[in-house]
């Protein structure tokens, strides 16, 4: 098992909860769910990757089992790596999405192959 695949369900029953379109998509080795073309919430291994507005994330890696999402050693910034023990309970789930979900119409998209910038 590449990535916690319960947890990819929890997340996708999650959004469907609340009405929320998304596209899940294979990345980083894990699974993320795209909402309106946007990295918006995964699964990496067993954590829980949250995209959210950089200067809340912020305050939120002051939690236990929350830190900075890093592949090369240099933090992402309005990305979190979250821990089992902050996501285990369905309320801290729905924190964690809502979060997501809140930054999600402020977030930039990221340019697919073949797109140019001006």
């Amino acid at each position: 098992m590449a990535f916690n695949e319960h947890l990819g369900e929890r997340i996708a029953t999650n959004l469907q909860r609340r009405g929320v379109q998304y596209e899940a998509k294979k990345m980083f080795g894990g699974l993320c769910y795209l909402v309106d073309g946007k990295m918006c919430v995964g699964v990496v291994k067993d954590q829980l990757m949250a995209r959210m507005d950089p200067e809340q994330s912020q305050a939120q890696m002051e939690r236990d089992g929350v830190g900075p999402m890093e592949f090369t050693g240099i933090p992402m910034k309005g990305y979190l790596f979250i821990e089992a023990e902050a996501y285990d309970l369905e309320a801290d789930l729905d924190h964690w999405i809502q979060q997501c979900l809140d930054f999600n119409p402020h977030a930039k998209a990221s340019k697919t192959k073949g797109q140019k910038s001006n």
